[in-house]
């Protein structure tokens, strides 16, 4: 599947702008680790683009609906079904490989970048700085949707030190706004 499909069906089952955005991030963070890991750049764009297609209409369902939805209608690697699965804890799917990991990486942590850029003046993510972005993921009333839990497993299981991973995810975001 190429990026402008996935994006179609992304927009076809979201209609919420909020969410629309994160899908966007992860798909930002998801291309800056596949060029840290050398992988194939789109098809971590199209795995964050989707693994939360499904959630707004969806959502006792997700992300088995989105996954059963993908698997009838589109030609996705099961790797790629597998990674979005493995996204939500609560699936029980395993996290195996480099994409499922980055994954479930960073997911949660762009939704805190979101949030601590939301809350300057200016709205600019290219202008968080990571010392920022630490003191508000130390502070759990902050973003209190942000699961600080897995954001520290996330970085664990790519192997990636927290700073250094919440630095990876803010430059990706970063780097898509401007």
């Amino acid at each position: 599947m190429q990026r402008n499909q996935a994006y179609a069906l992304m927009l076809q089952h979201t209609p919420s702008e909020s969410l629309q955005r994160h899908m966007l991030n992860v798909e930002a963070a998801m291309r800056f680790y596949a060029r840290i890991w050398n992988e194939d750049e789109e098809t971590y764009a199209v795995t964050g683009l989707l693994h939360d297609f499904d959630y707004e209409l969806h959502p006792e369902q997700h992300p088995f609906w989105g996954v059963e939805y993908l698997r009838s209608n589109t030609e996705l690697s099961e790797e790629v079904l597998t990674a979005i699965l493995g996204h939500a804890t609560y699936s029980g799917v395993a996290r195996e490989t480099k994409l499922a990991q980055t994954l479930f990486a960073v997911d949660e942590l762009t939704g805190l970048v979101q949030a601590a850029a939301l809350v300057r003046p200016d709205k600019d993510v290219s202008k968080v700085e990571l010392s920022s972005l630490k003191k508000r993921f130390k502070n759990k009333a902050f973003a209190g949707g942000v699961n600080r839990e897995e954001v520290t497993q996330g970085a664990q299981e790519l192997g990636v030190d927290l700073d250094t991973h919440m630095q990876n995810v803010l430059k990706a975001m970063g780097e898509m706004e401007s």
